[in-house]
């Protein structure tokens, strides 16, 4: 057997325990879009950390891939942004997917649009008004085919993407 795996990875949503193994696909991921400005072990520790204490909740959910031999080999998160109350028959709350990631040795295998048709699944079942995302430019077709589109409603405002360490938030202003 080559470097292609044989083996259907299991689906299912993740739990705190899983916390250390996503952090290591999360470093995976992002770091191959630019340079780490953050050591490796602080970023898995830091992230190991905020991924537990997310995934305890409800405001943080993720499923992951996970294949019988290799361990955790793919991952997706939502973020449930509440709304406002509303007076009309409008959803109150907006799911964001995020790092949807799956490792290269096992892609082009289904995993990331199944990973991504539970976290719909999810937002389908629970009434979500919409489900937002920020595609990688290699992702976007992913996305296209799993049925998003580009929104006509939705504005972006970018800010910086300094580090919280720095104390400072949009467009790189200090806090007040």
């Amino acid at each position: 057997m080559g470097t292609r795996m044989s083996a259907s990875p299991g689906l299912r949503r993740a739990v705190p325990a899983d916390a250390a193994a996503l952090a290591q696909l999360r470093y995976a991921f992002r770091s191959t879009l630019g340079s780490a400005v953050e050591n490796e072990l602080d970023f898995l520790a830091r992230t190991e950390r905020w991924l537990d204490e997310r995934l305890r909740t409800t405001a943080w959910l993720a499923w992951l891939a996970a294949a019988p031999t290799t361990g955790v080999i793919g991952q997706c998160y939502l973020q449930v942004i509440e709304k406002i109350p509303n007076p009309v028959g409008e959803a109150e709350w907006i799911g964001y997917v995020t790092n949807v990631f799956v490792k290269p040795e096992w892609r082009g295998r289904g995993i990331a649009s199944s990973l991504i048709d539970l976290a719909l699944d999810h937002c389908n079942k629970q009434g979500a008004f919409s489900v937002i995302l920020w595609p990688t430019d290699e992702s976007r077709s992913l996305y296209v085919r799993n049925g998003f589109v580009t929104p006509q409603r939705l504005m972006e405002f970018p800010c910086s993407t300094t580090m919280p360490s720095t104390q400072k938030t949009c467009n790189g202003l200090p806090n007040a």
